[in-house]
């Protein structure tokens, strides 16, 4: 048994595996003891369901009901309140990442909930035997810190829909043969403008522009609203010491600081340099079979919004960080280069930053050669 069972006292004695396959409207449970399966469909959300069902595999099998049980879900849409709740129930679960899990390389292979409910029942039977390259397992945040998550996401949601409403603006108006900038008069400023042949905007344009341009002002004030809760919050919040730390660097601003500490450095086990560039996707994928070799890129398989993060950061660096070792290594190796190959340096920069930042956080030590804020 792995060193969780053992830790958990059930070393050597019966466990009661259950797989969860879950939809939007109904959850598959697929249950087994190394020797038996068992598979029944409960309704989405029906925890009272879930324990009536292991009530009675433990007695349609002759287990006590003390019996231990471990499960595991597919991260996705339910998130990990499910995590939360079999906890709460003395269920030891593990949330696994969908996109490592082993599958058949045929081009068309079966795929029914019954069948994915099987095979993931299988996989966390190997899994907690001690097969650890079955699947890759979910760090779970605590409750905390998935809650401060929202707030940038919810930032980059409403940046997002703020661009929409400009294009749309803007889209509409050229359509017309119009370019009017997108200024606090925008609204009085209509009144003035003309089509090529002298004459008004028509009645519903207008009108829709201007629905438009209040959603548009909708969006700017939540958007206004979001940022001061996350100002707010690192000035005074305990969890946020981390944030203002990484900006008393140089080049490095509240944006950058709250995402990599809420994504990252504030509540995940971090061990070393490469499993960092891991959970940023940042690992060099290389291709090497027989006579073929070639370099696939970067890996992408890690937190995007940290990827994206750390190349605005990277660029940055260069700019308010140009005595650093990393810049001063960067124009060595990529100044003369083309456009193409300082792109491809700039991802390399992007992970050694990213790991020299990690150590700032970590045990204080400075990148070299970085400037510090003056207070």
């Amino acid at each position: 048994m792995t060193a969780d069972l053992q830790e958990q006292g059930y070393v050597n004695a019966t466990v009661l595996y259950m797989a969860l396959e879950l939809s939007n409207t109904k959850w598959r449970l697929a249950f087994g003891d190394g020797t038996r399966q068992r598979q029944v469909v409960i309704g989405a959300g029906d925890i009272a369901g879930l324990r009536e069902q292991l009530a009675k595999v433990k007695e349609k099998w002759g287990l006590p009901p003390e019996t231990a049980v471990v499960s595991c879900y597919e991260a996705g849409r339910d998130g990990f309140w499910l995590h939360r709740q079999l906890a709460a129930l003395g269920i030891a679960n593990r949330v696994v990442d969908a996109a490592s899990i082993e599958v058949s390389r045929r081009a068309r292979r079966a795929k029914t909930d019954r069948l994915d409910a099987r095979a993931l029942l299988a996989k966390l039977i190997r899994y907690e035997r001690g097969e650890r390259g079955v699947w890759r397992v979910v760090r779970v945040p605590e409750v905390e810190w998935e809650d401060l998550r929202q707030l940038h996401r919810e930032r980059e949601d409403l940046l997002n829909e703020r661009t929409r409403h400009r294009n749309r603006l803007s889209s509409k108006l050229v359509a017309q043969g119009i370019r009017l900038p997108l200024r606090k008069d925008f609204v009085a400023r209509l009144e003035e403008v003309r089509l090529f042949d002298g004459s008004e905007l028509p009645e519903h344009l207008k009108a829709g522009l201007i629905r438009e341009w209040e959603r548009l002002q909708g969006v700017q004030a939540q958007l206004r609203a979001v940022e001061q809760e996350i100002g707010a919050l690192i000035e005074t919040a305990d969890r946020t010491q981390a944030v203002r730390a990484l900006m008393v660097l140089t080049g490095v601003g509240w944006v950058g600081a709250w995402v990599l500490v809420m994504e990252l450095f504030g509540w995940r086990e971090l061990t070393n340099r490469r499993q960092l560039a891991s959970l940023a996707g940042l690992v060099p994928v290389p291709y090497h079979s027989g006579h073929m070799e070639r370099d696939q890129g970067i890996s992408k398989a890690g937190n995007r919004r940290v990827r994206a993060l750390m190349i605005q950061l990277a660029w940055l660096w260069l700019r308010y960080q140009p005595d650093s070792k990393h810049s001063r290594w960067f124009e060595e190796r990529f100044g003369g280069g083309s456009k193409r190959q300082r792109r491809i340096g700039i991802v390399a920069l992007a992970r050694r930053l990213l790991i020299d930042l990690w150590r700032f956080v970590d045990a204080g030590v400075v990148p070299q050669g970085a400037r510090v804020k003056v207070a």
